[in-house]
């Protein structure tokens, strides 16, 4: 009789609005944070290094960037006006897209003309979102298949590389990094085959767990970080004065345009592996206008932008797991993790092995997702086109940076390393320029 009324519950973790327990739903939205954390706080280390700001100020900025993501993620679950957020279970964190055009604004203009091209950018994705009715067209399903492939593939040297230790760690691929990110790999793929109903769909929380503690025995969790950190503290609004350099803000702007291809990216992939059908519409137009919006009061707390994070793509495409009351356990978590900073802080102290270990499987199938996509989109010699040469220009050229040395500084910052903004547009030129009827070209 128990199972009975269980199994109701249990199936719910798979529908959208689904009703279950807080008992079923706070471990599956913990597994989307850890999942992601260390991602949404890495950047600001980066820029931060790279502007010159203080601990102080970094430790701050990294507690605004919990509680954005938080805020963020519960639009995105539940639409303001219906208009901005997806209503999807999209969850939210710090783009890493905009590192390396940061890294540059922060030397040549200071943090203070990031925040302003922030602010700024920000407002102009957010508007472009509630506008996406007269350009989304563009978006055809051979170029979002085609975007979210090359998603999934610029994520798997991520995976790798925290699998190796963290890129720059001086431990990087020591035997320490490969015994942790294996054992963790090993204890979710076994979880995943032995767990029994819907604990399968744990097996990533497992592995983060198992491989936490194994590096806690082997020494290789640095709790010194703790032993300074509030309990409770408020993040400041506008922290730093915001400065409008036309300079910071065409570049900025160019990158939440990139930014916005990948959220109409991360939206189809997840409509697709977890819903079994294309995102439609308004559901596109909303995950944009939420990045937008989100990202420029993000740059009013000091922060750098939000975005969709196709890690939890990824970990939704492996679980199925839709339920927006379970997303919506996580992104109170990342609230409470940016009032309580001591959580944040235990967190932070996730070593980068573990996580790879757990990440590699995720990234996987947001490159399976896009090629069942291409699928549903037709193999006709016109997609394949698209997808073939948009795919080996963007993945390519990117992997050898030096060829785009001809062209100005802002071109090479916004496309030399970013696959998936020259996939985007390599992807709309030929989908704009090639016949519509190419196989009947191809038969005469």
């Amino acid at each position: 009789m128990t199972s009975t009324k269980e199994t109701p519950s249990i199936e719910n973790l798979y529908h959208l609005d689904g009703k279950i327990s807080v008992k079923q739903a706070v471990p599956f939205g913990l597994q989307h944070i850890l999942a992601m954390f260390v991602s949404n706080i890495a950047p600001i280390f980066i820029v931060a290094g790279a502007s010159g700001l203080s601990s102080q100020d970094t430790a701050m900025l990294i507690q605004s960037a919990m509680l954005i993501a938080g805020i963020g993620t519960l639009i995105q679950l539940f639409p303001i006006f219906h208009k901005v957020g997806s209503g999807l279970p999209i969850v939210m964190g710090i783009s890493f897209t905009f590192v390396s055009v940061f890294t540059y604004l922060g030397v040549a203009y200071g943090y203070n003309a990031i925040v302003g091209a922030v602010i700024v950018g920000g407002i102009i994705e957010g508007i472009l979102g509630l506008l996406a009715k007269y350009w989304i067209k563009l978006i055809t399903p051979i170029v979002s298949s085609t975007v979210v492939t090359a998603i999934g593939f610029s994520l798997l040297s991520v995976g790798a590389s925290s699998f190796g230790g963290g890129s720059g760690s001086e431990t990087f691929g020591s035997a320490t990094n490969w015994i942790l990110g294996s054992i963790t790999l090993l204890c979710c793929i076994l979880f995943n085959i032995f767990a029994k109903s819907y604990f399968k769909q744990l097996s990533v929380l497992f592995g983060l767990v198992v491989g936490y503690l194994i590096a806690i025995a082997m020494g290789a969790v640095d709790f010194s970080s703790l032993q300074n950190t509030a309990i409770i503290a408020f993040p400041s609004l506008m922290p730093f004065k915001p400065e409008f350099n036309i300079n910071a803000i065409i570049s900025t702007t160019l990158i939440f345009l990139v930014s916005a291809t990948e959220t109409i990216g991360d939206t189809s992939a997840l409509a697709a592996s977890g819903l079994n059908r294309e995102a439609t519409l308004k559901e596109t137009s909303g995950s944009i206008a939420c990045d937008g919006f989100i990202s420029a009061l993000s740059g009013l707390f000091g922060c750098m932008p939000i975005t969709s994070f196709s890690q939890n793509v990824g970990l939704v495409a492996m679980t199925k797991v839709v339920n927006r009351f379970a997303i919506a356990t996580g992104a109170v978590i990342m609230i409470l993790a940016g009032i309580f900073p001591i959580f944040g802080s235990v967190l932070a102290t996730l070593p980068d092995a573990v996580l790879g270990g757990c990440t590699l499987m995720m990234f996987g199938n947001i490159v399976i997702s896009g090629l069942q996509m291409m699928g549903k989109a037709g193999f006709t010699q016109r997609n394949i086109t698209i997808a073939a040469l948009s795919l080996s220009v963007g993945i390519g050229f990117t992997q050898v940076p030096e060829i785009f040395a001809i062209f100005p500084q802002i071109i090479q910052t916004v496309f030399a390393e970013n696959c998936v903004a020259v996939v985007f547009i390599v992807s709309i030129i030929l989908n704009l320029v090639l016949p519509k009827n190419m196989e009947a070209h191809t038969e005469a």
